[in-house]
């Protein structure tokens, strides 16, 4: 639906008034207050009321707690979506930038059952803390979940986490001493990068074409850290539906992967968020079922198939990693929510989850599609982009001489968001790319947001055209006239 505002549909505009309610006004470290008070001229306070809490952004404030911070601070990185968070959230912008599952399809009738039932029959246990690792019933239903891609793990190797991020967080903060090298693909899920900075891992990044991860390429990259005395603590993948590329990798790279964690004793770290939501081709064994839980942690969430707001997530591990998982989960946050594992279990007693997965399938593959479609009609040839068998994503490429973080602040004067390239990679690179999430808007606001994107690309590819006295392809000797080229990150190459 169009309000005067602009597309108003998106569940990035439903979000913005729960997220006004429940989020503090966000300071930024660099933003100086309009109206600092003067202390001089302000009366005595009252002994009565609260104190109002100056903003701490003069120089001298500044220095006082710059001695206090920890040294990792100095390598921490910001996560781009959520600095996107507070922009997207305004019902004019048509927000292409998050991960967000469509959370509206979601039965409202059935939310309020399951909520009533934990209400009226469980309330003071839904309530209070829960083990650390999570409760049975928790972990039989994530169970259930793994068994659907033909996983079979047994309950007592896994630990339900709060999200698939924080299992992120714990198998780095459990494995990763400073200067350790982790290896990730190129690009790599943005979301892990600030959490390889924090803990001052030495990331070092492999190309990805069409078929994910070159193999080739990591096993060059194993062979040289070997040859300095160096093993990685661990290898992270996203190898089906790849965030953000959406490219998946191909069995034979997965069993050659497992390979060579077996070889080179290295753990491998699999995260597969997506992998329940393919719209086209068949299955492919996970890097888990093809390893038997040796070499392989699994890390998974409910996030996409369910709800990423009750922050349920779980990882898999050796027992002797397990363990020392456990005890940095302690350390964190004591146990996931006992409130949101008693609605898992409500949820999936009904035995409807794999059916709501289903619709998700067919509404994501129409929103898949309305988006290349859309990008064949409004993005200049001089663009490419990927198409993703199943997942969230299309990750699209430009001409050299576009930088997508500036790129960014013109698409939002034209009130849509996108995630910029560089977002993915730890070193720079990226700076011509983006990354589009098709599963949050409705088809009409996805084909709109592409014709804005696209038209503030078409002007810098024209302006550029116009500098260097470059003239683009005449439209009659173009393959295919007003649009793209539909190509992977690149053609996968024999290895």
């Amino acid at each position: 639906m169009v309000g005067r505002g602009g597309y108003t549909d998106s569940p990035d505009a439903r979000m913005s008034g729960a997220r006004r309610l429940a989020a503090p006004p966000r300071r930024f470290r660099n933003t100086v207050s309009m109206a600092e008070p003067d202390e001089s001229k302000r009366g005595p306070s009252r002994p009565d009321g609260p104190r109002r809490r100056r903003a701490h952004t003069r120089s001298s404030d500044l220095e006082r707690y710059a001695g206090l911070f920890a040294r990792r601070t100095g390598v921490m990185r910001s996560s781009a979506m959520r600095d996107l968070m507070a922009i997207t959230a305004r019902p004019e912008v048509i927000s292409l930038a998050g991960g967000l599952p469509d959370t509206s399809t979601f039965p409202a009738q059935s939310f309020a059952a399951q909520m009533t039932r934990i209400a009226q029959e469980s309330s003071a246990e839904a309530l209070q803390y829960g083990p650390t690792d999570g409760f049975e019933e928790t972990r039989r239903c994530i169970v259930e979940v793994m068994e659907a891609e033909d996983m079979a793990p047994d309950p007592d190797d896994l630990i339900v986490t709060t999200g698939g991020q924080q299992a992120i967080d714990l198998v780095t903060k459990t494995l990763v001493d400073p200067g350790d090298p982790v290896i990730c693909e190129a690009p790599t899920y943005p979301g892990a990068v600030p959490t390889f900075c924090s803990y001052e891992a030495d990331v070092h990044q492999v190309e990805t074409d069409e078929d994910g991860m070159r193999i080739d390429r990591l096993e060059e990259l194993l062979g040289r850290l070997a040859a300095e005395g160096r093993r990685p603590k661990f290898i992270y993948s996203v190898p089906s539906f790849q965030n953000p590329a959406g490219v998946t990798m191909s069995e034979e790279r997965r069993r050659r992967l497992v390979a060579l964690a077996r070889q080179h004793e290295v753990l491998v770290c699999e995260d597969n968020p997506y992998g329940l939501l393919r719209y086209d081709g068949d299955p492919l064994p996970t890097l888990y079922n093809l390893d038997g839980g040796d070499y392989v942690l699994y890390i998974g969430t409910l996030s996409k198939i369910l709800s990423p707001g009750i922050r349920i997530g779980w990882v898999v591990a050796p027992p002797p990693v397990l363990e020392k998982i456990g005890l940095g989960k302690q350390a964190a946050d004591l146990c996931t929510s006992t409130l949101a594992q008693y609605f898992v279990r409500e949820y999936f007693a009904e035995g409807r989850w794999l059916d709501y997965v289903g619709d998700l399938v067919g509404i994501y593959r129409d929103r898949r599609d309305a988006m290349l479609d859309a990008l064949e009609h409004h993005f200049p040839s001089q663009a490419e982009w990927t198409r993703p068998e199943g997942g969230l994503f299309i990750w699209a490429t430009l001409p050299e001489y576009i930088d997508t973080t500036d790129l960014l602040a013109k698409a939002l004067r034209e009130n849509v968001a996108f995630v910029p390239g560089r977002a993915a990679y730890v070193d720079g690179r990226g700076g011509n790319s983006m990354r589009l999430n098709f599963s949050a808007s409705g088809e009409d606001e996805l084909r709109e947001g592409i014709r804005r994107i696209g038209h503030v690309v078409s002007e810098q590819v024209a302006l550029y055209e116009t500098i260097t006295n470059e003239q683009a392809m005449p439209a009659s000797e173009a393959e295919e006239p007003g649009g793209g080229e539909v190509v992977p990150l690149r053609p996968p190459e024999r290895e």
